[in-house]
């Protein structure tokens, strides 16, 4: 998924190289304290499943915690419809 946001950013902006390494920047911060973020609550998500952090204004990372190990599952562009997401 990031990969592709890179992609897009690319191609509307030069850049898109910084947002990646930002990005990656926040993800990695998680491995202190990846509890700091709420948890996801939305319809037709399990409840207290994903943790929800918000990066580089415009991105909604979702992850888990699973035996001390975070597993990012979800890089949201909020600027793009994600309502697939829920269903």
């Amino acid at each position: 998924m990031l990969a592709g946001h890179v992609r897009f950013l690319a191609q509307k902006s030069p850049a898109a190289r910084r947002m990646k390494n930002d990005l990656m920047e926040t993800i990695l911060s998680l491995h202190q304290m990846p509890e700091r973020f709420p948890f996801l609550n939305a319809e037709f998500i399990p409840l207290n499943k994903y943790h929800k952090m918000f990066a580089e204004k415009w991105y909604l990372i979702l992850y888990q915690i699973k035996d001390r190990t975070v597993y990012v599952d979800y890089i949201v562009d909020c600027r793009q419809d994600y309502g697939w997401l829920a269903r």
